[in-house]
């Protein structure tokens, strides 16, 4: 397994489409780990791949809590087949938009089909944090970040401070 090199905004990949991939195979399963590694050594909760620099339709997510055991789930071609009606506000972040947080709206809880590491259609049904992390990282797949969301003013001002961030030399 590897660490991988997490890309920051406005970087171009992170405004792309990812595409699907074919099977879970030992590429995507390596890619997968690599991802659950990259993102634990972030302190992160998910991750895609776009933002390690790869369009594929692949993400992981692990909102356990502190003193709980970790539990990576690795998802493929991730697509939510249902939503709630129910909205709920949670504070987000994004390891590709550093130290910036700000409330997003989203359904409070979805069902999602995927492909597991082991190339098998799963359906999981999510609500509060681990529906927010999913719909997150979906929307990386998509080409959206959580800014996207905010008033362009708010969303200016949080993409001129990471580009300041990345300028000054640490």
């Amino acid at each position: 397994m590897a660490v991988l090199s997490i890309l920051v905004a406005p970087h171009p990949v992170l405004k792309q489409k990812a595409k699907p991939v074919e099977k879970v195979d030992a590429r995507v399963a390596r890619l997968m780990d690599d991802m659950v590694e990259t993102m634990y050594a972030a302190k992160g909760i998910g991750l895609a791949a776009p933002q390690v620099g790869l369009l594929d339709r692949v993400i992981v997510v692990d909102v356990h809590e502190k003193g709980e055991k970790p539990n990576p789930i690795r998802l493929a071609n991730p697509e939510i087949v249902w939503s709630s009606d129910e909205k709920a506000v949670c504070e987000e972040g994004c390891l590709s938009v550093p130290e910036q947080y700000a409330e997003v709206t989203r359904p409070k809880a979805i069902r999602v089909r995927y492909l597991d590491e082991q190339n098998e259609i799963r359906e999981i049904e999510a609500d509060g944090m681990l529906a927010t992390c999913i719909q997150h990282e979906i929307d990386h797949l998509n080409g959206v970040l959580f800014v996207d969301y905010l008033s362009s003013l708010k969303r200016n001002m949080i993409l001129r401070k990471v580009q300041k961030q990345a300028r000054t030399p640490a």
